[in-house]
């Protein structure tokens, strides 16, 4: 299915089908924080802060479909934390369970010498057990725990953090 010549770094145009596969999530409370539906707007700022050669948003195509989207983040917005970066992974309801997600992982781990990558982490929800089982196989390991942090429909959820040296 899906190979790395596949997966590029996002451009302006891409931006409307990146908010569509993360909006997809919202209602599922399972993968995003956001209780209603992102703007095409709103992420524009969060787009633009992207660069290919530090801090990516990669997409990875499917024929002229995104199928799924990556990106890094800084983590906490201090220097002494720059070798240290959040991903971040979202795949379209069609590509699910379809190995996409580990095939982002993989560009991930490849691409991490290359951009001062040393520790990738994540922030994933207890109940997301896909997502948690899916980066325990490309050796992510729990760094930490935030029980009951997040409130949603009434409902606390814990935050584990999972993190890899790289």
């Amino acid at each position: 299915m899906a190979q790395y010549e596949q997966i590029e770094f996002a451009r302006k145009e891409d931006l409307q089908a990146i908010v569509d596969i993360y909006n997809s999530t919202v209602s599922g409370r399972m993968v995003t924080a956001d209780l209603e539906p992102v703007t095409l707007e709103s992420r524009i700022t969060w787009f633009e802060e992207h660069d290919p050669d530090r801090r990516p948003l990669w997409v990875l195509r499917d024929g002229g479909e995104i199928a799924a989207w990556m990106s890094f983040q800084s983590f906490y917005g201090r220097p002494a934390y720059d070798g240290t970066v959040e991903i971040s992974i979202y795949v379209h309801e069609k590509y699910r369970g379809a190995g996409v997600g580990g095939v982002m992982i993989e560009k991930a781990l490849a691409e991490c010498p290359r951009l001062g990558v040393s520790n990738l982490v994540g922030f994933v929800f207890g109940h997301n057990e896909p997502s948690l089982r899916l980066l325990r196989k490309f050796g992510f390991q729990q760094w930490g725990l935030l029980p009951g942090v997040a409130e949603m429909d009434g409902v606390k959820r814990d935050l584990v953090i999972v993190g890899r040296a790289v």
